[in-house]
């Protein structure tokens, strides 16, 4: 980070100057200001009066996904919540951060952010959706509902991790969507699922995502085999 010390012009140079007397190239005199600058509004943004007043609105809203059920069942027999899928799904992120490859960080955003849109018009499992179903589509507007509230600079921010990931084109969001699946999977083997459930449905599900890296396809043939077990 550049450190805030006062500069001023050398015409004859080009450069600027410390007082110090070294010149300074402008290269980096506009990483210096472009670090004071992206420093103001930083300050600018905790200065909002309601700044934490609407993370914390925002954040009540996000919490019914605490209460939004997919169809996977726990160890426990019970319905497992999409927020207990986002939790998961981050765990697994943790837990191959080594193989990935990736930027972990954006990668760990992804996940985070992935199925927010769900907390208003829940979670329509994949095996019910059908050709009209555009779940996209539903769940970005279902979003912008959802983060309407959210400061802009932090709106902008969750609605734009959300569509990277929608789109599958980066690095992070294809690792982000094969651990997805393969999350959803390891759940089906998990926890008794209810009578009928359709396990060879599992093994043709989510091919495209998780075979995007070695690590991904080797997680998938020990969840695969688990998956034939459980439909044996």
């Amino acid at each position: 980070m550049p450190p805030p010390l006062p500069l001023w012009r050398n015409a004859a140079c080009g450069c600027a100057e410390l007082r110090t007397g070294f010149p300074v190239p402008r290269a980096e005199i506009r990483t210096f200001c472009l670090w004071r600058i992206s420093g103001a509004a930083r300050t600018l943004r905790r200065m909002e009066p309601d700044r934490h007043d609407r993370i914390i609105a925002f954040m009540a809203e996000a919490e019914r996904l605490k209460a939004t059920f997919r169809s996977g069942r726990t160890s426990a027999e019970r319905r497992e919540s999409v927020a207990e899928h986002s939790w998961s799904l981050c765990l697994l992120a943790l837990l191959t951060e080594d193989e990935s490859g990736v930027d972990f960080a954006r990668l760990l955003r992804l996940c985070i952010v992935h199925d927010l849109g769900e907390a208003i018009s829940g979670d329509v499992p994949a095996i019910d959706q059908g050709p009209d179903t555009d779940k996209s589509a539903r769940e970005r507007a279902d979003l912008a509902t959802l983060t309407e509230g959210l400061p802009p600079d932090l709106r902008d921010r969750v609605r734009g991790l959300w569509e990277e990931y929608e789109a599958g084109k980066t690095p992070e969001a294809r690792v982000a969507k094969g651990l997805d699946k393969l999350e959803t999977m390891l759940q089906h083997v998990t926890g008794p699922q209810e009578p009928g459930f359709d396990y060879g449905w599992n093994l043709g599900y989510g091919t495209r995502w998780t075979s995007q890296a070695p690590f991904l396809q080797s997680l998938r043939e020990r969840i695969d085999r688990l998956t034939r077990e459980a439909a044996s």
